[in-house]
């Protein structure tokens, strides 16, 4: 994260970065932190925000915690109103809250795929709405979304995840266009497999496996190692703090050469030849 903090100064400037207790949030908004800026960060529980504010007060930083759950439209407009009169108007949002579901969807209920929904698309977009007022009123303001290279490689057994990807990439062009007169700038980042608490927080559905041969169990278990082993937080966080503060017009930016060339190379080849690959990958 050194490269983000080098390179900006932040002073002065309030960011909001939900979902910020752990993980790539965290290691966004310390950046931010060491940068200059005004941290506020929200999780759904009071006990979260206190693990989060403790490890903010590691690092040296007096971060403000929020308890807001982002599927609360009313909770959303009072955080956002909050931290206006705490901190300032907030110039940077960065949409990183969310969460993962797994199993087939055959068998997962349409509340959990609302749930889904709810929290990583509807979230983000109750966050955005309540900042833009007042970022179109100042001429100015940065938003990112945490996206997923899953956006535009759907995985098997992650479907409704990937569905909620793919719409913050719609969101994200679309509304990115629409306040672009404004001086406000919308990006999205793609990261691929990373290493953080998430993959232990999914809610895991093994329904139906004996159904589908095992499949599901064997796709989720491959999917898992993966993360484990993939890139640290802090190297998705240093891309999200580079979205937010450049001033290129870039809409997209996927972490990491290896994920940049598989989303190439799915847009590249026919749709049923990648497919097909997305399959023996996940679904064999």
């Amino acid at each position: 994260m050194e490269k983000v903090n080098a390179m900006f100064s932040l002073e002065g400037k309030v960011a909001l970065v939900t979902g910020a207790s752990y993980g790539i949030g965290f290691a966004l908004a310390t950046a931010f932190a060491r940068a200059g800026a005004k941290i506020a960060f929200n999780d759904i529980k009071q006990e979260l925000v206190d693990k989060g504010l403790a490890a903010y007060k590691e690092e040296g930083i007096d971060a403000k915690g929020y308890v807001c759950d982002v599927t609360n439209e009313e909770q959303v407009n009072e955080l956002v109103a909050k931290i206006g009169k705490e901190l300032g108007s907030v110039d940077i949002l960065v949409n990183n809250a969310g969460f993962g579901i797994s199993g087939a969807a055959e068998f997962t209920s349409v509340k959990e795929a609302q749930r889904q929904l709810e929290v990583n698309f509807w979230g983000m977009v109750r966050a955005t709405k309540a900042v833009l007022p007042v970022m179109r009123a100042q001429r100015s303001g940065r938003i990112v979304n945490t996206s997923s290279v899953a956006a535009v490689t759907p995985i098997p057994f992650q479907t409704y995840y990937s569905v909620s990807k793919a719409a913050i990439n719609s969101f994200t062009m679309s509304v990115g266009n629409e306040v672009r007169p404004y001086g406000i700038r919308i990006s999205a980042v793609m990261p691929g497999d990373t290493r953080t608490g998430f993959t232990d927080a999914r809610a895991r559905s093994f329904a139906g496996d004996d159904v589908y041969g095992g499949r599901i169990s064997r796709s989720v278990a491959k999917m898992e190692k993966y993360e484990r082993g993939g890139v640290a937080a802090s190297v998705v966080g240093a891309a999200l703090g580079r979205a937010a503060l450049s001033k290129s017009r870039k809409v997209f930016c996927t972490v990491g050469f290896v994920y940049q060339l598989v989303i190439f190379l799915m847009r590249l080849l026919p749709s049923t030849a990648a497919n097909a690959i997305l399959g023996k990958m996940y679904a064999g």
